[in-house]
């Protein structure tokens, strides 16, 4: 008969009375310990891992848009392609989340929505630094979190910031030579189309090799915004799927409302331009 196997034979450390482990280093007991339903609803445990996760997801998604516009602002645009590839994949992760939670029937739901009181992904502050930073700017939205200054506060700085877009549209424009208008760089509004602004796109897909880089790095803004749209189609499918049409909890018009978000372009001239090539 083989004998067990014993790690400790290998080198294995199998002591850490002295030593960080693997759980300290996660901080794995405060973590595991913030996923703790309000109610004894069996589901509730599974809307709560799956929204904390998300958040997880989009604190990295932050950390990676931050970094990239940093390398983009001093002209190291190549060295942030793979960050901008990597937001992609992190919300290709968040659309498959939306699989798990459709497990859950209406009738999993109303067993605790009335523990959620009116507390919504609605009021997600890193959901709308996300949108801020890419550059759909909406002021109204920051009133929810008036009553964290903290957090009212990150989101006031990043409207003081130029958006991801923002940046690509300087390197756009200075690599063409011309000069936007000033309302392509609002910063207290959603990005609007501008005719100027497909134009210089146009410009860059009619000729890739000679603007190879503005062509990569239009491209990877438009990966990272079908990911993004397929992540809020999944968001509207999986709520109606639970809820119908139903207000959501933080008062919403719920799926009108996500329906509504559907419209939003992050970088509409990217889109508009393919159908004249």
């Amino acid at each position: 008969m083989t004998d067990a196997y014993n790690p400790a034979k290998d080198g294995a450390e199998m002591s850490f009375s002295k030593n960080m482990s693997y759980s300290d280093y996660l901080g794995m007991d405060g973590l595991l310990a913030s996923a703790t339903p309000l109610s004894n609803a069996h589901d509730e445990m599974l809307f709560i891992v799956q929204h904390q996760t998300s958040e997880l997801w989009m604190r990295l998604a932050l950390h990676e848009l931050n970094s990239a516009r940093n390398l983009m602002l001093v002209g190291k645009t190549q060295e942030a392609f793979k960050m901008l590839s990597r937001v992609a994949r992190i919300f290709e992760q968040l659309n498959n989340a939306w699989d798990v939670l459709r497990t859950m029937t209406p009738s999993d739901y109303t067993t605790f929505r009335e523990d959620l009181g009116k507390s919504s992904g609605f009021q997600s502050h890193q959901y709308r630094l996300i949108e801020f930073m890419l550059g759909n700017r909406n002021p109204a939205m920051m009133k929810v979190h008036e009553h964290r200054t903290e957090l009212h506060k990150m989101l006031q700085f990043e409207l003081s910031q130029p958006s991801l877009y923002h940046v690509a549209l300087r390197l756009l424009q200075d690599a063409l030579g011309m000069q936007f208008n000033t309302d392509v760089f609002r910063m207290d509004s959603p990005h609007a189309p501008q005719q100027a602004v497909i134009e210089a796109w146009t410009t860059v897909y009619n000729d890739p090799q000679s603007h190879w880089t503005l062509y990569e790095l239009a491209e990877k803004l438009v990966d990272l915004e079908d990911y993004f749209r397929r992540w809020r189609f999944n968001h509207v499918t999986t709520v109606e799927r639970i809820i119908g049409f139903k207000r959501g909890t933080g008062g919403t018009s719920g799926v009108t409302y996500l329906r509504r978000m559907l419209e939003v372009e992050l970088f509409p001239e990217l889109w508009h331009l393919r159908g004249d090539l």
